[in-house]
């Protein structure tokens, strides 16, 4: 899985039926550090994230599968969860 943030909205007047009821948002993917690593890819949600969300997305085939229309679909990318928090060092006990 990627991280990416949650940059806008993509519209469309028509779709594929396997696209419908599914929100399409445009992804800027993320390193760790928060800085842009790549160019921006529409992924389908099916995380109810929104605009400025840090997200964990997947791309390719793997992608395809979370769609709940059925996994045969031409989909590149899914939004699989919204992140909480991102931590790169050892845990500390509170």
């Amino acid at each position: 899985m990627k991280l990416g943030r949650v940059i806008g909205r993509v519209v469309c007047t028509q779709k594929m039926e396997c696209f419908e009821g599914l929100k399409l948002l445009l992804v800027q993917p993320v390193d760790e550090g928060g800085k842009d690593a790549g160019s921006p890819l529409v992924a389908f949600d099916v995380a109810r994230a929104g605009e400025g969300d840090l997200v964990m997305f997947e791309a390719g085939k793997e992608a395809a599968q979370a769609n709940p229309n059925g996994w045969f679909n031409p989909a590149d990318a899914a939004i699989l969860g919204v992140v909480d928090e991102v931590s790169t060092g050892p845990r500390r006990s509170r």
